[in-house]
């Protein structure tokens, strides 16, 4: 398995950025797929972005396409999110996780990090 934790979450004024960061350590592999999740109060975990470590194809949820983001420093075994132009929708806890790429569910999971947007 692979231990994620994150940190860069915060308060923020609507408009404004942020950067989170995730640190992986374990049995990290270069095809891995990481990804960004997000789970704001009340509703269900949402998918936000994933890029795999060899930094093809990173995907995002359309509501965050042209503002966030993924990237990824596989030496330094990091994966990045860049938010900017943030909206008081962006309120949710952020958490990091990873899985193979043969398989379709991530299946290791940061802590999660507080992103809240303030209008």
């Amino acid at each position: 398995q692979v231990q994620l934790v994150e940190s860069g979450g915060g308060l923020v004024q609507a408009g404004g950025s942020l950067r989170l960061s995730c640190a992986a350590s374990g049995r990290t592999f270069i095809r891995d797929v990481m990804g960004w999740f997000r789970r704001a109060a009340g509703k269900e975990r949402e998918f936000v972005a994933a890029i795999s470590w060899t930094g093809d194809s990173p995907s995002y949820v359309d509501s965050v396409k042209g503002r966030f983001t993924i990237s990824r420093d596989y030496v330094k075994k990091m994966v990045y999110l860049q938010m900017n132009s943030l909206k008081p929708e962006d309120t949710a806890v952020y958490y990091c996780a990873a899985r193979r790429q043969s398989e379709s569910d991530f299946d290791s999971w940061g802590q999660g990090t507080q992103v809240t947007v303030s209008s």
